[in-house]
């Protein structure tokens, strides 16, 4: 042991970790570190059997309905050329046996070739899944500034005249059918007062610019930022508020009760009673204390309303003829191409199964006891 003067830094070794000489807040940061890395392992571990499943499940609802190409092509085609199909196809093959060909397709990203038009269903869904990306994106948009603020407003003003009518909106929101909000929207906005498009992702002299001096990544915003002209910007702008606000605001009233309810339990507590006792604003005690803990089960459901959004696209893109997986699923369902349907079914599972390991990694990070 080497002796040391008064005030000459000592020569003493660090404790080792998980010591009692260690000091308790570089243990608590050591564990605090090792239980995100443990939490993100399993949470991305977990990602392999719920894909597994989810592709599984749709391959068995697919064949319930029988081979795709006489439920494509029946009635087109005589018997012999069906069973010729078939058999080229390999669809005459035992189920496992295209039950273990389809999972090695999909593993090296195959999703096969459509029915109906000939097409690579990867092809397909990169050119159509930009657009319902982008259409999603818009509503999450939509949701956030519309239901996270009037939650904290309805929270602010528990059981008065502005929370109750709140609290109907949101209600009527979430139950209103989305295609049916499309409509009125529609209605007012466009037939009547002329203010929107009525269809579309943009006009048609639009879309000839973007195609010929676009960036090309089929996101029609990106794609119109990229040729530098701020009216087609705007059209694009135009033509995506209907579409946004009709998925948006069902996302929007389940972010307005979730905010509510959770910020008025937090106001609760009882450290924000003590913050209270010092004589702490009210308005202060909702933006320092009560928002944060109340943001880790909303950024949880984000997750959830992401599937919500991807299903709700299906009938937005419909109503809208905006031109995205959700409007190409109904086209290659009224043909009974099963081939495209299962391609694409698989992918927006992906897709979710994706962003809820983001959402979870996100809220893990916000809440560190979601670690453990």
């Amino acid at each position: 042991m080497t002796s040391t003067t008064a005030g000459a830094p000592t020569d003493v070794a660090p404790p080792e970790p998980g010591t009692a000489a260690e000091p308790s807040g570089a243990r608590r940061r050591r564990r605090s570190g090792g239980g995100l890395a443990r939490y993100l392992v399993v949470r991305a571990l977990l990602i392999i059997p719920t894909i597994f499943i989810l592709v599984t499940t749709v391959f068995v609802l697919m064949r319930a309905t029988g081979d795709p190409i006489t439920a494509a092509l029946g009635g087109r085609l005589t018997q012999a050329q069906l069973q010729e199909r078939i058999h080229e196809a390999g669809y005459d093959r035992p189920i496992l046996v295209q039950y273990v060909e389809y999972l090695g397709q999909v593993f090296r990203g195959d999703f096969g070739t459509t029915l109906s038009d000939h097409r690579p269903v990867t092809e397909v869904l990169v050119h159509y899944g930009a657009a319902t990306l982008e259409l999603a994106a818009y509503a999450l948009v939509v949701a956030f500034l519309v239901g996270i603020p009037l939650g904290r407003i309805a929270a602010a003003r528990r059981d008065k005249a502005p929370d109750a009518v709140l609290r109907v909106s949101a209600i009527l929101g979430y139950a209103t059918p989305v295609f049916f909000a499309g409509m009125i929207l529609k209605l007012i906005f466009s037939v009547g007062l002329g203010w929107l498009p009525v269809a579309g992702r943009a006009s048609t002299s639009s879309e000839i610019v973007m195609q010929t001096q676009g960036a090309g990544t089929g996101i029609y915003l990106i794609d119109a930022i990229s040729t530098g002209d701020p009216a087609i910007v705007l059209d694009v702008l135009e033509h995506a508020i209907l579409p946004a606000l009709a998925l948006g605001l069902l996302t929007a009233g389940v972010f307005l009760r979730l905010v509510r309810t959770n910020v008025i339990g937090t106001l609760t507590t009882g450290y924000v009673e003590a913050a209270r006792s010092r004589g702490v604003s009210e308005r202060r005690l909702l933006r320092k204390h009560a928002w944060r803990p109340a943001l880790v089960p909303i950024i949880t459901v984000i997750g959830l309303q992401i599937a919500m959004l991807l299903a709700g696209a299906v009938l937005t893109e419909t109503t809208f003829e905006w031109k995205g997986l959700g409007f190409q699923l109904v086209q290659y369902l009224l043909a009974r191409d099963f081939v495209a349907v299962q391609g694409m079914v698989v992918l927006l599972a992906v897709i979710v199964a994706l962003t809820n390991f983001v959402v979870d990694v996100i809220a893990a990070m916000v809440d560190p006891r979601i670690r453990y």
